[in-house]
C-alpha cells in the first residue's frame, strides 16, 4: 500500500480524532496541520512529529502534502473543498458537507466542472463494524426485505451552547450521521415526518430541539424510525435494529467489558454505554481512513460521496420544516 503524507486542517475535538487515527495508520504520515488558534494547530502537530500553520492556503500549496482531512468548522466546507480539489488533493471532508442545502448544490455543480479529483465525506458509521456488517446482511436477503428500520443516538450529554449556536441545529449537526445511516440501509427517501423536543431546560435558551423522534420512508415503503437525545445517564446510546419479514437484525450497545454481575440488589447488571464518541466509533473512524486511504491507492471510487452528503442535507432540512410545521415533507 502507498504512504499517504496527510495535512488536516482543524485541531478541535474531530481534528484530534483524525490526527489520531491518521497517525496510527500503517500507510499514513500526518505532515502538516492547521488551525486559525496557533497554540490549537501547535498542540496537535507537536504530538505527532508535524508542523504548524494558520492559514489554509499553506495546505494546498504544500508539496509534502497528498492528501486532505477537513475538519474545519461547517462553513468552510465547500471553500476547503474546492481548493483541495483544486489544487489535486484528495480530501475527506467532515459533515455536513454545507450549513444550507442551496451550497451544497452549488458545491456539486461546481465540483463536475473541475478535475475530477476524489472527495469523500466523513459518514463515519458506514464504517462502524457492527452497522456494516448488519447491512452487508441486509444487503444479502438474510431477514427478506427491509420493512423497518430503528436508529437510537442519544448522547451523554450536550456539547457547550456556544457550540449549538453555530453547529446549524440537531438535525445538521447530530442527526445528520442517522440520516445517512437510513439512506445506507434503505435508499432514497421519500417522505420525512419530525418532531422536535425542548424538554431540558439546560437548553432551554439554546434555540434548539434537545430530542427528536423522526420518521422516514422509502420509495418502497420501508420507513425508518430515528430517536434522538442531548442527553443519556446510562452514557452514549447507539443502536440500530434492522426488520423484515425473516427476522431481524440488531446492533446494540458497546460497554466497558462484558461483564454482567447478579447480587441481591440486580441480576445480571452491566456497566454504563461507552461514553464518549471517539471510543465507541474509533473503529469506525479507523476503517473510514482506510477505505479512504485504499480508493486513492487502488483507483476505485470513494464512498460516501458528496452527493450522499447533499441528500443526508436535504433530509436534515426537511426535517427541520416537518418540526416547525407538523406537516410531512415530501422530497
Amino acid at each position: 500500500m502507498t504512504h499517504l503524507r496527510f495535512a488536516l486542517i482543524g485541531a478541535g475535538r474531530i481534528g484530534q480524532v483524525h490526527a489520531r487515527t491518521i497517525a496510527a495508520h500503517p500507510a499514513a504520515t500526518l505532515t502538516l496541520v492547521c488551525d486559525p488558534v496557533v497554540a490549537a494547530a501547535e498542540s496537535v502537530a507537536g504530538t505527532y512529529g508535524a508542523r504548524a500553520c494558520t492559514d489554509a492556503a499553506d495546505v494546498f500549496a504544500a508539496e509534502d502534502v497528498d492528501a486532505v482531512v477537513i475538519g474545519s468548522p461547517t462553513p468552510l466546507h465547500v471553500e476547503h473543498i474546492l481548493a483541495a480539489v483544486s489544487a489535486g488533493k484528495p480530501a475527506l471532508c467532515e459533515k455536513p458537507v454545507a450549513m444550507q442545502l442551496a451550497d451544497a448544490e452549488e458545491l456539486q455543480r461546481r465540483l463536475a466542472e473541475l478535475d475530477d479529483v476524489p472527495v469523500m465525506l466523513g459518514f463515519n458509521r458506514r464504517f462502524d463494524p457492527s452497522f456494516a456488517r448488519a447491512r452487508a446482511l441486509v444487503e444479502e436477503g438474510a431477514i427478506g426485505p427491509l420493512e423497518q428500520l430503528t436508529i437510537i443516538s442519544r448522547d451523554p450529554a450536550a456539547p457547550p451552547k456556544a457550540y449549538l449556536a453555530q453547529s446549524g441545529g440537531i438535525f445538521k449537526d447530530m442527526t445528520i450521521h442517522d440520516f445517512d445511516t437510513a439512506r445506507f440501509f434503505l435508499g432514497d427517501v421519500a417522505e420525512v415526518s419530525a418532531t422536535g423536543q425542548h424538554l431540558d431546560p439546560e437548553l432551554a435558551d439554546s434555540g434548539d430541539y434537545d430530542g427528536a423522534v423522526i420518521v422516514l420512508r422509502s420509495a418502497s415503503g420501508a420507513a425508518a424510525t430515528i430517536i434522538n437525545s442531548r442527553h443519556c445517564a446510562t452514557g452514549y446510546d447507539q443502536r440500530l435494529e434492522a426488520f423484515g419479514p425473516q427476522g431481524a437484525i440488531l446492533a446494540d450497545n458497546q460497554r466497558p467489558t462484558t461483564l454482567q454481575v447478579s447480587t441481591r440488589e440486580a441480576s445480571d447488571a452491566k456497566a454504563p454505554y461507552l461514553d464518549f464518541f471517539l471510543e465507541r466509533y474509533a473503529d469506525a473512524y479507523r476503517d473510514e481512513l482506510t477505505a479512504f486511504i485504499d480508493a486513492l491507492t487502488q483507483g476505485h471510487p470513494v464512498s460516501p460521496t458528496i452527493a450522499d452528503g447533499v441528500e443526508a442535507l436535504r433530509i436534515a432540512e426537511a426535517a427541520g420544516e416537518s418540526a416547525r410545521t407538523g406537516a410531512t415533507v415530501r422530497l
